[in-house]
């Protein structure tokens, strides 16, 4: 009796566990590419103020950095001339009723302006979109979903993760470098091409950037995807771009594997001499270049450590290939 009790406990307890099945490919297509990234967020993002008349500008209620401005008198707005249009139509006694969203939830205040020379002045600075650059991961082939980055895309004012209404990710030329140094990290400059669009942008996370490709890309060579355990101290490589838009692999050491931090998985050190001479170490851009281990990819750079450069921190590419993948019914 007492084992038909044990085994059904067990087979109750195997039935309610919770099954996760991820269906990314156990081969993708190597990233290392430079692009560029553009985010238009759901509304008008504030990111500051500024004073009017000698004062801030209130509100019945407070607005806060960060918040979006969704709407002008229930007119719905994505642009910033949309809002300047939408307080010059909607005004009344110098006040407007602004719909904000804040972390997912509606807000409606009263804001009161100020005419200044013909015009209305609202005393925010604000923003409609995030443009920027950084390093495709990799491209699963049967689903043509990318990673990218490593990490999330914040405004650099309010350190809020960046809300994605739409996106795209294009093409990218790097022109120079500014070198990293102790204390400062450096970044790439690079050139936009709007128009050569690689891929959308459906997902910012703190994992990366997620999208679907839409460039041909049958005959791209694979590469397999490597576990964690498939991990080891010592030798390994990653993949960026440092001029124009030319791909090469740099030597690096892992010295550390830390499978519990979510994203600072990987712990290397910059080892190639021709990438610290241009570089001076990790630098702004960087991120999501793929890091490659006996001929596996199996993560991609996050993070530079600020006061030693050339360390810096990578993400486990199965990682990014589980959030990747949530967008496969997308």
């Amino acid at each position: 009796m007492k084992k038909v009790k044990y085994f059904l406990c067990l087979w109750i307890l195997s039935f309610f566990s919770p099954l996760f099945v991820f269906a990314y490919s156990n081969e993708v297509i190597l990233g290392g590419e430079n692009i560029g990234i553009h985010i238009d967020t759901p509304g008008v993002m504030v990111i500051g103020f500024y004073k009017v008349n000698g004062d801030y500008v209130k509100g019945t209620k407070e607005i806060m950095i960060g918040d979006f401005i969704t709407k002008v008198n229930d007119e719905s707005i994505s642009k910033i001339a949309d809002l300047t249009s939408a307080i010059e139509k909607k005004i009344k006694d110098n006040e407007v009723q602004l719909t904000v969203m804040r972390d997912k939830k509606e807000e409606t205040i009263s804001l009161k302006l100020d005419l200044v020379d013909g015009v209305y002045k609202t005393g925010l600075y604000v923003k409609d979109g995030i443009t920027g650059i950084g390093t495709l991961s990799y491209i699963d082939p049967e689903t043509k979903i990318y990673g990218a980055l490593g990490h999330e895309i914040l405004e650099s004012t309010s350190s809020r993760i960046v809300e994605v209404k739409t996106g795209k990710i294009f093409e990218s030329t790097v022109t120079s470098i500014r070198k990293s140094s102790v204390g400062d990290a450096g970044e790439k400059n690079a050139d936009f091409n709007y128009n050569h669009v690689y891929g959308d942008v459906r997902e910012n996370t703190n994992h990366g950037i997620f999208g679907k490709y839409q460039k041909d890309i049958s005959s791209n060579p694979l590469i397999p995807v490597g576990n964690k355990e498939d991990i080891k101290i010592g030798r390994a490589s990653i993949y960026t771009v440092l001029k124009g838009s030319e791909k090469k692999e740099y030597e690096i050491e892992i010295t550390n594997i830390n499978e519990y931090n979510d994203v600072k998985n990987i712990t290397f050190e910059i080892t190639d001499s021709e990438l610290l001479d241009k570089t001076g170490g990790i630098v702004q851009g960087m991120s999501g270049s793929p890091i490659v281990q006996n001929g596996k990819i199996i993560g991609a750079v996050t993070h530079v450590i600020i006061d030693n450069p050339i360390t810096g921190y990578g993400i486990f590419i199965t990682t990014m290939l589980q959030n990747g993948d949530k967008l496969k019914d997308q």
